[in-house]
């Protein structure tokens, strides 16, 4: 599908986009790195809640069905990033920090603030007896119950993790604890967001990656081989091809006019 580049409201909000640490701050420690690789995948997440939000009200009969479809990845990309984080690397870290039973407190108590309002969006989504009783009012009265929470959250959890690098445990470079540190937030990221879905979250994460976000410093983001990731974008993601025109960039990575937005009038 042929893309234009944003002329209205795009998907930078409602909900703002994270400042990268290690654009913010330059720096290149273990802890800024991984701070930084997880705000990317936040920022994709960011951009799905606005793409969703923005859409709902504009979107026509015919295309409530892949809405609907759309909307219901994005839950699934965050549901499974959330529970990933608290199975897998939230316990990693912890114990990579002398078992500091405290680290993941402030950040558990923010999942807890949007989960109710996150499983009554997927619970209403998933109750409508046909696409054609989907009800925009409805949806984005439920989105505005946890968007702060949300927002809030996706914020906060970057700088947090961020300030290990100053946590008395933080592994010293070129340790053995250092390079097993390193390995684990290479290998929890490589494998969140595939685990989460080839044919649907991998195309809405993909299609909601801004490769030219901070004066495209991450354009080549997440590290893979281009004719990999076209296949995970083209090839698995025409599985569930209609619903990706919903996303903020296209196949290219590049910022699209919102598909929903398209008729709007720009006073809109």
């Amino acid at each position: 599908m042929a893309s234009t580049a944003p002329t209205k409201q795009w998907a930078d909000g409602p909900c703002k986009l994270i400042v990268t640490p290690q654009y913010e701050t330059k720096k290149t420690d273990l802890f800024t790195t991984g701070a930084t690789h997880m705000a990317l995948l936040h920022n994709s997440i960011l951009r799905g809640f606005n793409t969703v939000y923005l859409q709902a009200p504009h979107v026509q009969d015919a295309d409530k069905d892949a809405f609907i479809g759309y909307s219901q990845t994005w839950f699934r990309f965050v549901k499974s990033h959330h529970d990933d984080e608290e199975e897998n690397l939230f316990p990693k870290v912890q114990d990579l920090l002398g078992g500091d039973e405290g680290l993941w407190k402030e950040t558990l108590d923010e999942h807890e603030s949007f989960i109710a309002g996150l499983t009554e969006f997927n619970t209403y989504l998933s109750a409508l007896p046909s696409p054609s009783e989907f009800s925009s009012t409805e949806l984005i009265r439920i989105m505005d119950s946890f968007k702060d929470n949300f927002e809030n959250h996706f914020h906060r959890e970057i700088s947090h993790i961020a300030a290990f690098a100053d946590h008395p445990k933080a592994p010293v470079p070129d340790t053995p604890e250092h390079a097993e540190a390193a390995l684990t937030f290479k290998t929890w990221g490589k494998k969140t967001v595939s685990k989460a879905g080839v044919l649907d979250v991998v195309p809405f994460f993909l299609l909601n990656l801004d490769r030219t976000y901070e004066e495209g410093t991450w354009a080549n983001w997440p590290p893979m081989p281009a004719p990999i990731k076209w296949g995970l974008t083209n090839i698995a993601g025409s599985w569930y091809g209609s619903w990706w025109k919903f996303s903020s960039c296209d196949s290219q990575g590049q910022p699209q006019e919102l598909y929903a937005l398209r008729s709007v009038k720009s006073e809109l």
